[in-house]
């Protein structure tokens, strides 16, 4: 089945990123169900407890990501054993970022509004996880034809200012387009030439004295948030559920 899906549906070498990101995807989708279960309730779910420490998923997601890890590393990308770590990979990486707004706050904010970023964090990697099945590579190197890949200046010439364009646009505070463009450089570009968000450290550096371009960037955010902020709210609470209202560090809601 493998070397079929290989043959006629993916690239060679492309089934474990293949089986990673669905087994990611599946497991987050099941992780948010089983969450929002055990929060309202119903089922027969509950969390794990160990005497009066909750047992996070995030716990067997590292195990589950290292032993996947090492384990992928350690096969070759063809094979059974190379499908089944990436399997496991992918399954464990699915349970960490469900709880990655968790890791950042060093705190159980899963239900505030704080834990919205863990489903934005699952949202970027499973479409970076995309652009790689479907033939993109970091910084376009892939761009390349033979004839320039020969050439180790072009190539390192070609990643520096693809990584630049990415580094412009993340201190512009467009960490999003930043993240996308180191996977297609064009977005990054894009990213790197507008207006910078007014609180970022390029607005900080840059239109300090420039009255104008602080109103510009001011208007333009306020639009581009009036505009998306609704919609990725909406997305991000049917994917993962509505946070609390006042939800209170600390607190484990599920």
């Amino acid at each position: 089945m493998g070397h079929w899906l290989e043959r006629n549906v993916i690239e060679p070498g492309k089934l474990p990123l293949l089986l990673a990101l669905t087994a990611f995807v599946v497991t987050f989708l099941v992780t948010r169900l089983i969450t929002r279960l055990i929060r309202a309730g119903k089922g027969p779910f509950r969390n794990i407890e160990t005497g009066a420490v909750h047992v996070h998923h995030v716990v067997p997601g590292v195990v589950l990501t290292v032993f996947g890890g090492f384990g992928a590393v350690s096969s070759s990308r063809y094979g059974f054993g190379a499908a089944v770590f990436a399997v496991i990979f992918g399954m464990g990486a699915g349970l960490v970022l469900d709880e990655f707004a968790l890791i950042l706050h060093l705190d159980d904010v899963y239900w505030s509004e704080e834990g919205r970023k863990s489903v934005e964090v699952v949202v970027l990697t499973a479409a970076m996880g995309g652009l790689l099945l479907v033939g993109f590579s970091p910084l376009g190197v892939n761009d390349l034809d033979p004839d320039e890949t020969q050439g180790r200046g072009t190539v390192l010439f070609n990643v520096a200012v693809s990584f630049l364009f990415s580094l412009v646009a993340l201190s512009k505070g467009k960490a999003r387009i930043a993240i996308f463009g180191v996977i297609v450089p064009v977005i990054a570009l894009v990213g790197a030439i507008r207006l910078a968000r007014p609180n970022s450290p390029w607005a900080r550096r840059f239109y300090g004295r420039r009255p104008r371009a602080r109103a510009k960037a001011a208007l333009r955010a306020y639009r581009h948030d009036r505009r998306w902020v609704r919609p990725r709210r909406a997305l991000e609470e049917w994917l993962g559920g509505k946070p609390d209202a006042g939800a209170g560090n600390g607190v484990d809601r599920r």
